[in-house]
């Protein structure tokens, strides 16, 4: 299944308790689009947060975040890992 890495630019100031509840929110809704969020990273002084799922495509990715109300801004298929 592919994998993929989603980029949300406007969470400045995002707090590790936020991230933690926005990926629970992706992790509760995962299942109705076949996506498995792995893991999320934030930076909280640019408000960039990254999101790595493997799933069907990236419109099912984008669906979950539009679902759980954080939207994705990017969202890149990783096609090479070293």
């Amino acid at each position: 299944m592919p994998e993929f890495m989603d980029v949300h630019n406007n969470m400045k100031g995002v707090t590790e308790e936020g991230l933690r509840e926005a990926h629970a929110a992706d992790l509760a809704a995962q299942g109705e689009e076949g996506v498995v969020f792995k893991q999320a990273w934030a930076d909280p002084n640019s408000g960039k947060v990254f999101c790595l799922s493997e799933g069907p495509s990236a419109d099912a990715v984008r669906r979950v975040h539009e679902h759980t109300g954080h939207p994705a801004d990017e969202i890149h298929q990783i096609t090479l890992v070293v």
